[in-house]
């Protein structure tokens, strides 16, 4: 049977927008859920499963004898995030919107799922795994302590990310290193408060905080190896101080991304070296808690060239390219690169498409097509048909 892609894309194009105007947060996505599995079903998927790890769902399909199977993922959730604009999708839901294109997702891994089950091609199983809580770096590891792998196996995962500033049709990833992890730290501060007018009767936290976020900086700058990649960043300073009060409590929080064990444990090491040496120095005292919420992502050599292939059976070559750099944002995609190989890929979503995680974002219609037909390809590339 051969798909009519205008009308396919008409089809995907209200569904991406309906999901758009009812965004759910991690763990939330009931309705979403509820309509991705009625669209599996829909298609004739072998079996369809839901409440994985929470909210998830994971679509099954079945062809020919083959013993190999490939899972594809999409993660459903949206952010705590006004939507700005007026566009007539907008966000129903105040405070919660689309902003990093998991609608768009979902909904091409929707549209690979159908014609999968049209239009066959291939000899094997594919697992179209929808994952919940993403942003938050949940979702992957929910549905792995649910028994994902027990219950629905499979030999290799592909994921693809909609990536702004990449013009729409244009293909990237890399082997090795991709995204990083993620690390949170939260460092209290604690002295003795009182009145502005009187700064010698207490021990008051704030310029100790002010001092601290200054010496952090020197962590990448002057504290690692300058040959491996790190960030740290505060993203937060909170104080019980007020106009003419001088705080006794302050909180400073933020991250730490980095693509090594080591780095992350030294990037730990040297942050409590400085909090409790600035605690001391300004006579207060310090608490830190330091917790590793994403694993870097690493995609496998041998999936990368296969997803390379598959890219440009699809797309003009001269849009399929290498990403020189790994990037230091974290995906949760990695939990499950933990237990089997796979590849992470970037999808553009325009030159001029707003960044993700801001109000203004929205996923650009135009490119559902081609994140069908890369997740067809690669299924057919890695499942293919006996001779």
């Amino acid at each position: 049977m051969s798909i009519d892609r205008q009308a396919l894309h008409e089809e995907m194009t209200g569904w991406r927008r309906d999901l758009h105007a009812h965004p759910e947060f991690g763990f939330e996505e009931a309705r979403t859920s509820a309509f991705v599995a009625g669209k599996l079903r829909e298609f004739g998927l072998d079996d369809v499963a839901e409440g994985i790890g929470g909210t998830g769902v994971v679509g099954t399909l079945k062809r020919g004898s083959g013993n190999r199977s490939i899972a594809l993922r999409a993660d459903m959730d949206a952010l705590r995030i006004t939507e700005q604009g007026d566009k007539a999708y907008r966000s129903q839901n105040p405070g919660v919107m689309h902003a990093c294109g998991h609608d768009g997702h979902t909904t091409m891994l929707l549209g690979a799922a159908k014609v999968l089950a049209e239009d066959d091609g291939f000899d094997g199983t594919v697992r179209f795994v929808f994952q919940p809580a993403e942003e938050w770096g949940r979702g992957a590891i929910a549905m792995l302590d649910d028994g994902l792998m027990q219950r629905f196996p499979f030999d290799e995962i592909i994921g693809i990310h909609n990536m702004p500033g990449l013009p729409v049709g244009c293909f990237q990833t890399r082997a090795g290193a991709f995204m990083s992890a993620e690390d949170n730290f939260e460092i209290v501060l604690t002295g003795v408060g009182g009145h502005a007018a009187r700064p010698h009767s207490g021990n008051e936290v704030l310029v100790a905080a002010c001092a601290l976020v200054t010496n952090l900086q020197t962590i990448v700058s002057r504290r690692l190896d300058p040959t491996d990649i790190a960030v740290v960043s505060v993203t937060e300073l909170i104080t019980d101080g007020t106009r003419n009060a001088l705080p006794g409590l302050a909180r400073i929080l933020g991250d730490a991304r980095s693509f090594r064990p080591e780095v992350s444990a030294e990037i730990e090491k040297q942050m409590r070296i400085i909090a409790e040496g600035t605690a001391l120095t300004h006579n207060v005292m310090a608490e830190m808690t330091y917790t590793r919420e994403f694993v870097p992502l690493m995609n496998d050599t041998g999936l990368a060239e296969a997803a390379f292939a598959a890219a440009r059976d699809v797309f003009d070559a001269a849009s399929v390219t290498v990403r020189r750099e790994p990037m230091t944002a974290s995906e949760d995609f990695a939990r499950f690169l933990e237990q089997v190989p796979g590849c992470f890929v970037f999808l553009g979503n325009g030159e001029n498409s707003a960044p993700l995680h801001n109000p203004t974002y929205d996923f650009n219609d135009d490119g559902l097509l081609h994140g069908v037909d890369f997740h067809t390809a690669i299924v057919r590339r890695r499942l293919m048909l006996p001779f």
